[in-house]
């Protein structure tokens, strides 16, 4: 017995240490799977990011090379010009792209022209001659065969020391000229200083050649004949490089590197541009986890792109990041597997520890019921009609702790002659009461008898036999025993009698029963879970394929059950899925089946409901029975439900997809405003994948930058002045177009996404803001709606305040807006997070007011600046006394807690003569403007009355 319990021990240790080290595999699996597909990602933001500043500075430095060839077309097209005219050309190309440090011509001089030169410009600029710059000395230039002489430069303030200058004594610059001469095209020089500048400053040239008019230019040679000089564009490549990426805001990138070459690969010499620091180099050191598992750390993005037939090598690195920092999900990922892990090896640990001791007793009883058997045949074999040997036969039987009967061999009856005292305590039956009875009288009704035609038959068969049996107790209650029975021989060897032992395994029975239950039930609910309901439902479908009946598979899903979870907690929530489980359980059939799939979803099976009206009379039952009201500590709700419908065989012939069709006619149902029930049809299904598409899009439309804001104008009644404006989010939806915010604010809001957009949103609408009053457009209130997960996120006061700091718009600028459900749900809390909204300096309204549950005495006590009226009681104004009553009432009732009134949905002039004459503070709506773009509001802005205060 040692050896085989130090063997069960082991087995235990065993089994949960194979749990726990599968559970840190399959962990370690997960985590590795994330973590790639998070560097992945990261690798592709990244390179994504390097394209966007190489583009935008081979594009720069194109587009100020243009600049040059506009210049050459100039001499080209009328000749050599007056220093005047290229004064007047060049001032407004030197205005317009200030990246331009000099434009300049540069004449060709022979040696034998240069007296007549030199004495004609002197008469010009006194003291002229041709100079040149050689190690930093500026000098007369010695005798040449030929001098390039800057004749023009603009602009002249800065650039006096490089007008005469001969720059022909610049290798580099020759080299660029020559080839220029020659091809006829624009040359980009080499890095060079400029002489322009004190110190030394790295630029580059780019020359274009002028030749003299109607000269022929088709071959090299002639080429080389017919140039007159060079215009000339002068680049301080840092100061260009960087207006490039700062003007399109790529500077500055944390952790981000660009270097540029004017060479075609990454020369230290001839390092043009360096932004950020570059990451270090790995070093020796190799560790035995790949790179990308730990950190982010994306290979550099390079590229060769020409500067004037001259190559440039740009190259964007990335340093690395721990995933720590930067990637929740990864680090999630390996947290909840460590978790997961732990538990289910104490969990493994813990039933295979019970499941032990369980057959460990049952071995110990049989042991001892075989062994008492054993000892009961052999007395019974051996026994004699001495007084002596019955005395010890019934000392050993009274002594057992299972019950013994011996009955006679004779039958059919079988008559019981001798019960122990464990038969007693466990029947309950007295030995007076049982002895001369028949012993099947002890065996209760048939139908609960599965095994007892093996005992009849050993009684037949004058036999031994064993059943497990399920008795009865006097009192009624049922317990299970295991039955042996042996027959009893007398001395000539005939059998005599029987013996009966009983072993009660009630416990044993009562424990593989509720493992059966749990395993087919939710133990929330106790109704059928998802593994019960797949054979129900799987053996529904074949009964009605051979009876040839519909089957119908109706998912159900509950109303609003969030908010009882979000204000109540999650055991009113238990409380509330209990009793909502009964009721639907209720309002169907015997024959039907309800479980529950889980969280608020329920699935029902309901056999045999053609459409007679039958199905749809069970369907309203259900919703009927969900609507009434429910008390859950203290609180009433009304909970309502929506129903989805697949019908077998029109909807699908297996389980997956009827309760596959029925989830996506639920959705249907919550569409088109809850509380109802949609069959399945074969549209809802496109439906269902477009609604999958939108939500894979949306995840990224903040990265894509396809979230944009529109702007509807306030007016302010009396002025007619615009005092403000809503910002309104819109969807620019590469595919589907403009998405109207009813298709993917409530979607935002289920996946989580409405916190970082509703951020967005507050930034951008403060950034757009401060630039229109920086540009004269009037100091305007900019209004901004809150969702109810964003008003009590605990990010919400650090996004407002950042969003104003970084903008540098004032808070007195800003309005907020909240539903009147946001500030009811839970009022303490909402009257903490407004107050310390107000010291920041925002103002508050109370948006759609008239259409929640608002309590007078609490809305006194919120510190709300505006209250908003709903435009359904603005457009009935005109319709019906009670819709003007309701709107007079919201305008005094505001007024008196010293609040102004904002009027939505304004489409007529008749609805805004009434609220003028009704001492309405502000209006928006059709009847000024619909929300516009910011360029278009922008554009309103400027030939509209705004206010400037």
């Amino acid at each position: 017995m040692g050896n085989l319990l130090r063997r069960v021990r082991i087995s235990i240790s065993v089994s949960a240490i194979l749990a726990l080290l599968v559970g840190l595999a399959l962990t370690a699996l997960l985590f590795a799977s994330v973590r790639r597909v998070e560097t992945q990602a990261r690798t592709v933001r990244f390179q994504q990011e390097a394209m966007l500043r190489i583009n935008a500075v081979s594009g720069g430095l194109s587009g100020a090379i243009e600049q040059l060839m506009v210049v050459n077309q100039l001499f080209n097209t009328f000749g050599v010009v007056s220093r005047e005219q290229f004064r007047s050309f060049t001032a407004p190309l030197l205005a317009r792209y200030p990246e331009l440090h000099a434009l300049s011509f540069q004449r060709l001089v022979s040696h034998a022209e240069r007296p007549a030169y030199e004495a004609q410009q002197r008469r010009r600029i006194p003291g002229f001659t041709i100079t040149e710059f050689i190690d930093e000395h500026h000098g007369p230039a010695p005798r040449r065969a030929h001098y390039n002489v800057v004749e023009y430069i603009e602009p002249a303030a800065g650039n006096d020391t490089a007008l005469g200058l001969d720059t022909s004594a610049v290798t580099t610059y020759g080299d660029a000229r020559s080839r220029s001469r020659r091809n006829g095209r624009v040359t980009a020089t080499g890095l060079l200083s400029l002489v322009q500048q004190r110190g030394f400053h790295t630029g580059f040239l780019v020359l274009a050649p002028v030749y003299q008019r109607q000269a022929p230019q088709d071959t090299v040679r002639q080429r080389e004949r017919a140039v007159i000089g060079e215009t000339a564009a002068v680049f301080r490549v840092d100061h260009l490089i960087h207006t490039l990426l700062g003007n399109a805001r790529l500077l500055d990138q944390p952790g981000m590197s660009i270097n540029i070459y004017a060479s075609g690969s990454a020369q230290a010499a001839q390092l043009a541009f360096s932004d950020g620091k570059a990451p270090r180099r790995s070093g020796s050191v190799r560790s035995l986890l790949p790179a990308w598992l730990l950190y982010d750390h994306p290979a550099p993005v390079n590229a060769v792109f020409n500067v004037g037939g001259e190559p440039w090598f740009i190259e964007v690195t990335q340093e690395p990041r721990s995933f720590v920092g930067t990637h929740a999900g990864s680090w999630y990922a390996l947290l909840g597997g460590l978790l997961s892990s732990f538990l289910t090896a104490g969990y493994v640990y813990s039933l295979v520890s019970r499941h032990s001791a369980i057959e460990r007793v049952a071995g110990e009883r049989t042991a001892a019921l075989q062994f008492a058997n054993l000892r009961l045949t052999e007395d019974l074999a051996l026994r004699k009609r001495t007084e002596k040997a019955l005395r010890l036969r019934e000392k050993v039987i009274e002594v057992s702790a299972n019950a013994v009967i011996i009955c006679n061999a004779e039958g059919p009856d079988y008559a019981v002659e001798y019960v122990n005292p464990a038969f007693e305590s466990i029947t309950g039956y007295s030995a007076a009461e049982v002895i001369g009875k028949s012993l099947k009288s002890l065996q209760g009704a048939g139908h609960d008898q599965q095994n007892i035609d093996e005992i009849s038959a050993a009684l037949r068969e004058q036999r031994e036999g064993h059943a497990v049996l399920r008795n009865y107790r006097k009192d009624g209650s049922g317990y299970w025993n295991d039955l042996f029975i042996a027959p009893v021989r007398d001395d000539a060897g005939a059998i005599s009698h029987f013996v009966v032992a009983q072993y009660d395994i009630s416990a044993v029975m009562r424990f593989e029963a509720e493992l059966e239950y749990q395993a087919n039930h939710d133990a929330l609910t106790g109704l059928a879970n998802r593994h019960l309901l797949a054979e129900r439902l799987s053996s529904a479908i074949a009964q009605a394929h051979r009876a040839g009946t519909e089957l119908w598979v109706v998912f159900v899903d509950l109303d609003r059950f969030k908010f009882v979870n979000d204000t109540l907690g999650h055991e009113a929530g238990d409380a509330m899925l209990r009793v909502l489980g009964e009721r639907i359980k209720g309002a169907v059939g015997e024959a039907d089946t309800v479980s529950r799939m889980g969280g608020d979803e329920f699935v029902l099976v309901l056999p045999g409901h053609p459409g007679d009206g039958d199905g749809l009379r069970v369907l309203q039952r259900i919703m009927d029975a969900v609507a009434e009201p429910l008390r859950i500590q203290a609180h009433e709700f009304f909970v309502t439900c929506s129903m989805g419908v697949a019908v077998y065989p029109a909807d699908g012939g297996n389980a997956d997809t009827l309760t596959k069709h029925a989830d996506i006619a639920m959705y249907r149902a919550k569409e088109l405003g809850r509380n109802s029930y949609q069959f399945y049809c074969p549209e809802m299904n496109a439906r269902t994948l477009e609604r999958l598409q939108i939500e894979a899009d949306l995840r990224h439309a903040l990265e894509r930058n396809e979230l944009v804001l529109h702007y509807q104008p306030q007016i302010d009644v009396h002025s007619g002045v615009i005092v403000g404006m809503e910002a309104l989010l819109r969807w620019e939806h590469p595919v589907l177009g403009l998405v109207s915010p009813l298709r993917f604010i409530a979607l935002a809001e289920e996946m989580g996404l409405i916190i970082p957009i509703g951020a967005w949103v507050i930034r951008t609408a403060c950034m757009q803001n401060m630039a229109w009053q920086k540009a004269g457009l009037g100091r305007l209130r900019m209004a901004v709606n809150l969702s109810a997960r964003q008003f009590t996120g605990k990010d919400l006061l650090q996004s407002v305040s950042s969003a104003l700091e970084e903008s540098g718009l004032e808070a007195r600028y800003l309005e907020l807006e909240l539903t009147e459900s946001m500030v009811m749900s839970d009022v303490d809390n909402a009257i903490t997070i407004l107050r310390m909204l107000k010291q920041l300096g925002v103002h508050l309204a109370i948006d759609d007011f008239g259409t929640g549950y608002s309590s007078l005495s609490y809305l006194s006590r919120f510190p709300i600046d505006v209250l908003k009226i709903d435009q359904s009681f603005v457009r009935d104004i005109a319709l019906e006394a009670d819709g003007a009553a309701i709107v007079v009432s919201i305008i005094s009732l505001a007024h008196s807690l010293r609040m102004k009134v904002i009027a939505e949905g304004v489409e007529t002039a008749e609805q805004l003569a009434f609220l003028r004459e009704h001492g309405c503070d502000e209006v928006q709506g059709y009847f000024f403007s619909r929300p516009v773009g910011a360029l278009e509001f922008e554009h309103l802005m400027a030939h509209a009355p705004c206010t400037k205060d």
